[in-house]
């Protein structure tokens, strides 16, 4: 029987190596593999244990005296397991799990989110999320086409093989990694720790920072599409234009253009769009944009043969993309100058840029079920408890300031960090510190780096609106010219259209763009009554700001599109797609709810999240372990089968 592979790799270092390696890691997380190794929780009963938890605060504010009684405990039980021969350890009951939960956290975990944290977490070495035909059920029509190879069409790639489903999946790029393959700019890397932002089957022990840059992201999905298999089912260079239902025969017809100028049609049995919401670069409508008489371009679309040592660059846009990319260039150009439109709330993370140590890697390889407790480390404090701290308090006095007491205190806490870092800059600060409640955009997080950047005395800060562009530079409302060399659109995507430019016309002809208009719904975020054997990943209402990540959106949606395919093919029906009922009854739900949370504030302007309206229809308002819930298992009845 072979090894649980998140037993650890057994090993052979010298007590010196041990000595050395326990000074990286967590002390909270290593007690908990020392519980596994031993099979004694009593190492957790005792009066070492931690004090508090915070998002990405991994050491649970034990003193340095506890640390150091931790790492002495580890290292004698470490030998002594090593010159054991590292035994995989026995599983654990139910309840030590559920009592090592509460200790890391600090706090009760409700019995409501154990079976999904099991499942995350797979301490049983088990990919619960992997599905196969249970009735061994032959898939007898055309693939399935997937548009796009992001992570999210990656896993659909993953899923389907594993179910023995044939796909294809068409990529426009020329390699994997969607948004970590476009997004190349200087400083661009992920803001959620990618020790879980990593598919939960699929952990590496190989990240060399917490919250790793674009070419390390990329390189892992391409890593894991090879190791997979799927790169043989991949078409890149290839753009899918739009896909048509037929409703003779019961497929698809997808259009793809291809890099040579060909243009091809492919039939498929159904669709599965994994484009993303965050996927067309949005280029302001701003008078003389093409008057410029130098290089311009969209972060998205990053020039690299442009030198911008010496220049004088003006940056449109500081939100998530301007946050990061200013800090990486102002050491290297000659001037910069921020417009920024409004500002952003901003939390502390001391763990932003940090590499990761060779002891944590060390640790995550060989020591048992480390990296399954880190990754609940990193998830559990951002998974739902920032939905209820944006909840907004109807009798709450002010809610252009805050709109409850707990988003007050959230507030009071951000504006005191930033404040903090500006050593009394008076003028500074009224253009840094937000107007509009706390939470209520994307909010960023940083180490310190973006105010240490606008203090610096060769980049200038500008929240004026711009009147337009010349050849020389742009021009402000109050008609000052910002002399520019380079301009760099840092100003985000086309998030509220949703699939743009496809044109998917289902049953009859009808226009999924057209029909959704600007208030785009799905079923779960994923199926749309009229268009049968159509799927979405990151679909309507499925986008996160209150925690966990995409990708564990991701592999829920994947798990209840597989069941579905597999439900077509194991009874035998052609074609499914959700009843009107249960799709309107989801949005009217989702739209009401939406509307109680802080993101849907009318104090909270100029916010990505909203269409022309003001309406949200992109976020998900919903807790992780309730979507989690719903997608775990297809209810048939939702749906009409033929």
């Amino acid at each position: 029987m072979s090894r649980n592979p998140h037993a650890g790799v057994p090993f052979e270092a010298s007590d010196a190596e041990i000595v050395e390696a326990l000074k990286d890691v967590s002390i909270p997380t290593l007690l908990l593999s020392l519980v596994h190794l031993t099979g004694d929780p009593a190492i957790i009963r005792g009066d070492l244990r931690p004090a508090g938890l915070f998002l990405n605060e991994v050491q649970g504010y034990l003193s340095e005296e506890d640390q150091e009684r931790a790492r002495a405990l580890a290292l004698d039980l470490l030998i002594a397991y090593r010159d054991a021969g590292c035994p995989e350890p026995a599983p654990l009951g139910a309840e030590v799990v559920h009592e090592m939960m509460e200790w890391l956290v600090c706090e009760p975990v409700p019995d409501q989110y154990v079976p999904m944290l099991m499942e995350e977490m797979e301490l049983d070495g088990r990919d619960a999320r992997a599905l196969r035909s249970t009735r061994g059920a032959a898939w007898d029509r055309p693939p399935v086409a997937v548009i796009g190879c992001g992570e999210s069409g990656l896993l659909a790639g993953i899923r389907l093989k594993e179910a023995g489903i044939p796909f294809v999946i068409f990529e426009k790029n020329a390699g994997v990694g969607g948004t970590w393959w476009e997004n190349t700019y200087p400083g661009a890397r992920v803001d959620v720790g990618n020790h879980f932002y990593c598919y939960s089957f699929e952990p590496s022990d190989q990240w060399t920072e917490f919250f790793a840059r674009q070419p390390e992201l990329q390189a892992y999905f391409a890593s894991v599409m090879d190791r997979r298999g799927i790169t043989e089912h991949i078409a890149f260079s290839t753009e899918v234009a739009g896909a048509t239902w037929d409703d003779e025969t019961g497929t698809w017809n997808v259009e793809v253009h291809r890099a040579d100028g060909s243009i091809g049609q492919v039939a498929a049995s159904a669709v599965i769009s994994a484009v993303g919401q965050l996927n067309r670069p949005n280029l302001p409508e701003i008078p003389g944009r093409d008057a410029f008489a130098g290089p311009s371009f969209h972060s998205a679309q990053w020039d690299h043969g442009v030198d911008l040592a010496g220049k004088r660059v003006v940056m449109i846009g500081a939100g998530a993309s301007g946050f990061q990319i200013a800090p990486a260039i102002a050491e290297e150009v000659e001037h910069l100058t921020i417009f920024q439109r409004t500002a952003q709330w901003m939390f502390p993370n001391p763990n932003y840029h940090e590499a990761v140590g060779p002891g944590v890697r060390w640790a995550l390889r060989h020591l048992p079920f480390y990296g399954r407790w880190y990754r609940f480390l990193i998830f559990w404090p951002g998974c739902d408890k920032g939905l209820e701290a944006a909840r907004v308090d109807p009798a709450y006095p002010d809610p252009q300031v805050a709109v409850s007491e707990i988003n007050d205190l959230t507030r009071q806490m951000f504006t005191d960090w930033i404040l903090s870092q500006i050593d009394g800059d008076d003028e500074l600060a009224a253009k840094v510190i937000p107007d509009y409640p706390a939470t209520g955009k994307r909010t960023l997080q940083d180490n310190g780096s973006w105010l240490r950047t606008l203090t610096r005395p060769d980049v200038e800060l500008i929240r004026l609106g711009i009147d337009h562009i010349e050849a020389g530079g742009v021009v402000d409302v109050e008609g000052t010219l910002h002399p520019a060399d380079v301009i760099v659109f840092a100003t985000g995507f086309k998030a509220t259209e949703l699939l743009w430019p496809l044109e998917i016309r289902g049953s009859g002809g009808v226009d999924l763009r057209e029909m959704w208009g600007d208030r785009p719904a799905a079923y779960l975020g994923i199926t749309v009554p009229g268009f049968p054997n159509f799927f979405c990943m990151y679909g309507p209402g499925t986008n996160l700001a209150h925690g966990g990540s995409l990708i564990f959106h991701s592999e829920c949606q994947m798990r209840y599109i597989e069941q579905c395919l597999l439900a077509l093919a194991e009874g035998g029906h052609r074609q499914m797609e959700p009843r009107r009922e249960a799709y309107d009854d989801w949005h009217q739900r989702t739209q009401a709810e939406i509307k109680t949370l802080v993101w849907s504030q009318p104090s909270v302007r100029h916010s990505f999240f909203k269409n022309a309206a003001g309406e949200i229809h992109g976020l998900s308002p919903w807790r992780l372990v309730d979507y989690w819930g719903w997608t775990r298992q297809v209810d048939l009845e939702d749906y009409v089968m033929s």
